[in-house]
């Protein structure tokens, strides 16, 4: 506020379009206010600055004192002209900075919806709420990505009000970018302190999205007694049905509970076209932790299972003449399911064409095909044809 509102020093300056200045009512019409500008003058408020603020100018009465932006320094009349609401929209968005440099949290009412995110509004300034930004409990976790399906969670948010935090102040725009997951950032990060890459945790499947599965789980007990020494020997509470129950909450009183991301190609060793095929919402899984990156959690399934791969070299070897089903075509070549866990790929060179895999083979049909190489490592099988 202190950069935006002048100091007893400018009081003795003169008045320059752009400043934010305090006056005093001291005359009103149906549709312009005047104000008392101290040693600088009188201004007016009338035209499209009057019908801007009508509302709040038709509520003053005369002595009332607000905060104006200087427009003009001299109309015909010889008045200053004045805005109401471009000094509202300038102390807001300073207001808005100091609180985006403090982290402070705000709530705010979602007005709208569209594909992108959700619309509010502070102090009359446009605010938008990206669906990256939303929190993992709000994120639209629906499969197959279709937008139409996002668009309709996102419409259940409309009449809520959220807890959110400045990400950007956009003045050019008249626009704020706000974030309900900032606010989570640091807690997230805390926690995450206690746990490390290899680490196994046991959660519930929360969404299905088609690039992988959400997994929301809690620290074991070993892992909470660290988050918090004084619960070591804490025995666990009862619930009103008498059986006990374990606390997860951080010390602070909030959720330890995380949310991370499987993502598809670490649900099974074999090759999948849709999570669900490995995974439901609300099941009850063990995985492994594979990455921690900032406040994100990399998870992984397969990391569990026996690697399909690890011996079969004793079961294949180069040149080997097997039977397998066509499952799919790709610019590469055409996939070729060897057993329920093993996937081989003809390459298009063997064909010349895509047009000619295409003749050649079809989808859904087992035909013989040559091992031409194995890699266990790379989880890699080569195979040509077999022609009759």
């Amino acid at each position: 506020m202190k950069k935006v509102l002048e100091t007893e020093n400018n009081l003795f300056k003169p008045p320059r379009i752009g400043e934010i200045v305090e006056g005093a009512v001291v005359g009103m019409k149906r549709a312009a206010v005047y104000l008392d500008i101290g040693i600088r003058g009188t201004g007016i408020i009338y035209g499209k600055e009057f019908f801007y603020s009508k509302d709040i100018l038709r509520s003053l009465k005369i002595g009332d004192k607000i905060f104006v932006k200087i427009v003009d320094l001299e109309n015909e009349d010889g008045y200053l002209e004045l805005s109401t609401a471009q000094a509202e929209k300038e102390i807001t968005l300073e207001a808005l900075k100091q609180q985006k440099e403090k982290g402070e949290t705000i709530k705010v009412k979602i007005l709208k919806a569209n594909k992108g995110g959700l619309m509010s509004e502070i102090s009359g300034i446009p605010a938008f709420l990206p669906v990256s930004q939303l929190s993992s409990d709000h994120y639209p976790k629906v499969e197959g990505a279709d937008t139409n399906k996002i668009l309709r969670e996102l419409q259940k948010f409309i009449g809520q009000e959220l807890e959110v935090k400045v990400l950007n102040i956009l003045p050019q725009d008249e626009q704020i970018i706000i974030s309900e997951k900032i606010k989570e950032v640091d807690k997230i990060k805390k926690i995450l302190k206690n746990y490390k890459i290899g680490d196994i945790v046991e959660g519930e499947i929360t969404g299905l999205v088609d690039f992988g599965a959400f997994i929301k789980f809690s620290p074991s007990k070993a892992q909470r007694a660290k988050m918090d020494p004084s619960t070591k020997d804490k025995p666990a509470s009862a619930s009103s049905s008498g059986k006990t129950k374990e606390n997860k909450k951080t010390p602070t009183g909030e959720s330890s509970a995380l949310e991370g991301l499987i993502h598809i190609s670490e649900l099974d060793w074999k090759i999948i076209e849709d999570p669900s095929e490995i995974v439901k919402i609300g099941q009850k899984v063990k995985a492994k932790i594979i990455d921690l990156a900032s406040e994100k959690v990399s998870l992984s399934l397969k990391a569990l299972k026996k690697d399909p791969w690890e011996n079969i070299k004793k079961k294949y070897k180069k040149g080997d003449i097997v039977k397998g089903e066509v499952t799919k075509f790709n610019p590469f070549g055409a996939f070729v399911q060897i057993t329920s866990e093993i996937q081989g790929l003809c390459h298009i060179s063997e064909f010349g064409s895509q047009n000619k895999m295409e003749d050649d083979l079809k989808i859904g049909k087992k035909y013989d095909f040559k091992i031409l190489l194995i890699d266990p490592k790379e989880h890699r099988m080569s195979l040509k044809l077999v022609q009759e």
